[in-house]
Parts: C-alpha cells; structure tokens; sequence
C-alpha cells in the first residue's frame, strides 16, 4: 500500500500501485494521465498512446489476475475476441498485453458521458430518445452474440453516450467493457462461492442461480436497461440485495406503465417479454426485441420491424444494403 513504503523510495510498482498513484508514469507504451473510474478487479486511466500520438483509455486489471495461468489464457484469447468485433457502436479495442506483472487493455478513449450520468441529470428519457440509445446497443450486443461473445453486464455504466453525426442521430451510444475477466473469473476459480458476475439491478435470472448463459441474458439486461430509460429507475427496487436478487429471480416484471401512464401497452409487452425468467421466452435477439420496442412506442417501423435478422438483398436500384447488424445505424 502507498502510506506502507518506506519515504525515498521510488515510485510503486504497477502491480503494487494504488488507482490514482501512476498518474504520469508509463506503462507498455502508453502514459498514464488519470483514473477514468474503477471497478473491483479492475482500474481506467486515460492516457497517451506514445507510439502514435493519440489519447487512449487503458484498463489495467488486478495484480492476482496475471498471477492465474488460465485467466491469462483465457485473457490473451478474449481480448483478441474482442478486439475482432468491428461494429460502430463497440468501443475498438487496440491493444492488450501484460507490462511489469499487470494485465491492461488499450480502447478508443470516447469523449462523452456515459448513460449512467444522462439519466442522473436528466431522469426519464423520451421513448424516440429511448428506441434510438437502444437499437445501437442492441445492434453491438448482437453482432458481439454473432462471434460468441455474451457481455454478462448490460448497465448504463457501460454504455457510452457521445456527440452523434447529425440531427437525426443527435447521439452516439458505444458499448463497453465486454467482461473479458468476468467470463474467466467465473472459470478460474477466483471469485468466491456463490459469487455471480452482473450488477444487481439489471442481472438475469440465470446468471443468478448459477446456470448456463448465452445471448437472452443480455436481452434481459437490456431490457431491464430500457425499463430505467424510460422511468428514471430499474424495474425492481429493493431495501436489499438478497431481497432485489429474489425479484429477479420470482417476480414478474413489473408493468413500465405503471411509472409512466403515457407510454404505449405495447412498449409494456415488449418489456415484459424481454424480461421474461425463462430465456426461452423472451426474443431470440437484443435487435428482436428492440423492433417489438420500436413498434410498440409507434415509431416508424423501418428495417427492424421487417426483421433484423432477415437475410441482406441487394435493391434492384442501387448498392447492396448494410449487414443485418449495421441497418440500424445507417438507415432510418
């Protein structure tokens, strides 16, 4: 610990470092500026990428994490999983190694806000505004779905609102934090017994008793993510943990309209479905249930409603169109 070395020593050890302490050192190339947030396993600096000039966020993991062979292997594997997904609403990752007995991952440092903090200042959003942070979720979830890759923590922490590119798309959504430890945690051994990888408001059921995880947790996620947008708070609320994880798990999903009699029923069904216990009731995809969203809020159905899943014909007048995934960041 820092107040733990002796005075005229030198500068800890990044294994050995407290967040905050190796503001100005550098590390695998990239100088550590300051700490963007921290989690409990893991810390995000923003820092200077020296090679190539450009400001980069660099995630540096727990110490005991590189001292586990199979985390680093399943490490090393899932970055370059990870760092394959080449979706405009997945934040790039450039680089993942370990330097001096840390594990780190450099990513695409977005100027933003996160969701987490639009909904701390602005409290319920619009459902347009809702459907539109939405479908670039959904759309990255899928395409990370598409190579084997289930995020585990769909939360607003983790989904990245920047400027957009026009009046139409006033704003950017990018998903991060992929959970390349949490998968590995969970089969290492390093996380305690009983312990389960999620934050509590928004967790699956399955993840909760232990079972078998693919995409449909990550629809229940975001649906619980959606639930928030468009009331200000998530779908459970509870005095405890142990009482929040039981109305995941044996609750039914409250009704959205319940907090906001203005909403569509529709908009509510969709909910419920993606929120359903059973992952063989609810969508098959995040981009399924987002169309049902979209349809439900009586937005203009455009490609979703048609099926995003749909196989890609070329119109007879023009280009082919976007991949299944890309349609709804690029068409209407």
């Amino acid at each position: 610990m820092a107040g733990e070395r002796p005075a005229g020593d030198g500068p800890p050890s990044p294994a050995a470092a407290e967040p905050g302490e190796l503001d100005g050192r550098t590390l695998a190339g990239y100088r550590l500026e300051h700490v963007l947030g921290r989690g409990g396993m893991a810390v995000v600096y923003r820092a200077e990428d020296l090679r190539l000039g450009r400001t980069v966020a660099v995630k540096l993991l727990a110490p005991e994490l590189a001292r586990n062979e199979t985390f680093r292997q399943r490490f090393v594997r899932e970055s370059h999983i990870a760092a394959s997904l080449d979706h405009p609403n997945i934040v790039p990752v450039y680089d993942a190694g370990e330097a001096e007995g840390v594990l780190y991952l450099a990513m695409r440092y977005v100027r933003g806000r996160d969701l987490r903090a639009l909904l701390d200042r602005e409290g319920p959003l619009t459902s347009a505004q809702t459907v539109r942070i939405a479908v670039q979720v959904a759309s990255a979830l899928d395409a990370a779905h598409a190579h084997d890759l289930v995020h585990r923590d769909v939360k607003p922490g983790n989904v990245l609102i920047a400027e957009g590119t026009d009046p139409d798309h006033p704003e950017h959504a990018y998903l991060t934090d992929f959970g390349l430890t949490k998968k590995s945690l969970s089969l290492t051994g390093l996380t305690s017994v009983g312990q389960f990888v999620g934050t509590l408001d928004y967790v699956a059921p399955e993840q909760i008793s232990g079972r078998p995880v693919d995409g449909r947790c990550d629809v229940y996620s975001l649906g619980c993510v959606v639930f928030e947008m468009l009331t200000g708070g998530p779908p459970y609320r509870r005095d405890d943990d142990l009482a929040l994880l039981w109305a995941h798990l044996n609750d039914p999903p409250p009704d959205v309209r319940e907090r906001r009699a203005d909403l569509p029923a529709g908009v509510g069904a969709a909910l419920r479905r993606a929120m359903a216990k059973r992952p063989g009731e609810r969508y098959g995809s995040c981009l399924e249930f987002v169309a049902a969203l979209r349809a439900g809020a009586g937005a203009a159905p455009g490609v979703l409603q048609a099926g995003a899943g749909a196989a890609t014909a070329p119109r007879p007048d023009g280009p082919p169109r976007p991949p299944a995934w890309a349609r709804p960041v690029f068409e209407p």
